[in-house]
């Protein structure tokens, strides 16, 4: 079968290739591909940034963002054939740590998880794959391929938990929510907001084009320009870019009592702020930040939920670009226009 593989730590290595059948070891549902989401971690990997391919192997099969149609249900009791499937990515250490013991394994403690696609374990991006029944989330078939939304929405599922949990140390009540950064994560942000019924802006570079009319159309506002000039004190901003001025000037502009959850990871430092002036912002205003990654089962539950809230064909907008295995190289290369590319291995 055809998958694309890459040689972790190695750029210029990702190529698409026939490799074995799945083991049944990794899984007993069979799943065939229909489609994998693209993102700026599956771009790193094959830069030879990171990424760890399985004991004994030296090549990775990439991709994390899944959606299939099972094949063979095997062991699993709640699943048939022609279900609608995605995987779980991570998977608690062996140790296990006591977060990994409890099924918390997005709060691993001793960084031995693994993850498909990513760390250890193979990925999504073959036409055929296997899955353990516990870690096989049903979509809803109603969604058809914007079930390969349902990843990244995991990451705001949880994200906006922890802004809940947080809020809960005082009287408060986020009415005014900021999310910086309009890619799929930013995008998928305001709408998980906007269905708990706050006041939604958003604020990206693009000053014209889909995004700002996605934003709009969901009933949001959305800015451009910096996070100082947005004209209000947002109660949490949800920081979706990774971007260190964008973050400090979160940490300046965010209301009294207010909560910045950090789900973007990228770099550029501090470049002309003192640290501990925006530090002293922070105790000054009783200000949270929080960082918040992957996802557990928990939070796949309610990505499924919210994305079966969500518009269809506002959703379906999310997807800007489709692109067959052979082209994969293509998929991997982001434009001004894209928000979320998919690869796609057959119809859903």
């Amino acid at each position: 079968m055809r998958a694309i593989t890459v040689e972790p730590g190695r750029p210029g290595t990702a190529r698409l290739e026939d490799i074995p059948e799945p083991d049944p070891r990794e899984g007993s549902v069979l799943v065939e591909a229909i489609a994998v989401g693209v993102c700026g971690t599956d771009a790193e990997i094959a830069e030879g940034k990171y990424g760890w391919a399985p004991p004994g192997h030296t090549r990775l099969v990439l991709g994390h963002e899944s959606l299939g149609r099972v094949l063979d249900p095997g062991s699993s009791a709640g699943l048939k054939k022609g279900d609608l499937v995605v995987g779980i990515v991570r998977r608690p250490d062996a140790v296990p740590c006591p977060n990994c013991a409890v099924g918390e394994w997005d709060m691993c403690r001793n960084g031995q998880y693994t993850e498909r696609g990513i760390k250890e374990i193979h990925g999504f991006m073959s036409e055929r794959w296997r899955i353990e029944p516990e870690y096989a989330v049903k979509v809803d078939p109603t969604l058809g391929l914007l079930g390969v939304l349902l990843e990244p929405m995991t990451v705001i599922a949880k994200a906006l938990e922890q802004i809940v949990f947080v809020g809960q140390r005082s009287f408060w009540d986020a009415k005014t929510i900021l999310v910086t950064g309009a890619g799929p994560i930013g995008l998928l942000a305001a709408c998980g907001a906007r269905l708990f019924g706050k006041d939604v802006h958003v604020l990206d570079r693009m000053e014209t084009g889909l995004k700002p009319d996605l934003v709009r159309d969901l009933g949001a506002t959305y800015h451009s320009g910096s996070v100082m000039d947005i004209g209000f004190e947002p109660d949490a901003i949800v920081e979706c870019t990774g971007v260190g001025s964008v973050i400090a000037d979160s940490i300046q502009k965010i209301g009294a009592g207010g909560i910045l959850c950090l789900t973007g990871v990228g770099g550029g430092g501090l470049s002309g702020y003192a640290v501990a002036d925006v530090a002293a912002k922070v105790v000054l205003k009783n200000n949270v930040l929080v960082g918040s990654v992957n996802a557990n089962k928990r939070h796949w539950y309610k990505a499924a939920q919210a994305l079966g809230q969500a518009d269809r064909s506002w959703l379906s907008r999310l997807i800007t670009r489709r692109e067959k295995p052979e082209n994969f190289t293509q998929a991997l290369q982001r434009t001004p226009e894209d928000i979320k590319v998919v690869v796609q291995f057959s119809d859903v």
